[in-house]
């Protein structure tokens, strides 16, 4: 197997890895470095929540998590499907309208993330 087939099932895996770490409390490596919050702070947090079926609590921890959650998946899956049925990556950017989608939803975190710092939606996620 070539080292690209190899790709798909590593990113799996280090999805998979990432959600397991930070469901046992390993903090975010941007805030770690940085000392401030990332856009995505509280994303994972507020999926288990949701997942977990606390709406209030999942919304609290970041208010996004009802709109990049479902937009990334649905991303994830369409790349991965069209991994395993081309071989090659790029099966999203050929999806209509999925530029602008993902763009606006980098621009929405982008501003929450600026808005929390003021305060707005309860402050940075901690």
């Amino acid at each position: 197997m070539t080292r690209r087939r190899w790709l798909a099932p590593a990113l799996l895996v280090a999805a998979v890895a990432t959600l397991v770490f930070t469901s046992v409390g390993w903090p975010c490596p941007i805030r770690a470095l940085a000392g401030v919050p990332c856009p995505g702070c509280g994303l994972t947090r507020a999926t288990r929540h949701a997942i977990h079926g606390d709406a209030a609590a999942a919304t609290a921890m970041h208010p996004l998590v009802w709109i990049v959650v479902p937009v990334v998946g649905a991303f994830v899956v369409v790349e991965l499907a069209g991994f395993v049925r081309t071989g090659a990556w790029g099966a999203s950017m050929r999806v209509r309208g999925a530029r602008v989608v993902m763009l606006a939803t980098a621009a929405l975190m982008f501003v929450v993330w600026i808005a929390r710092f003021f305060g707005a939606f309860g402050g940075p996620a901690v």
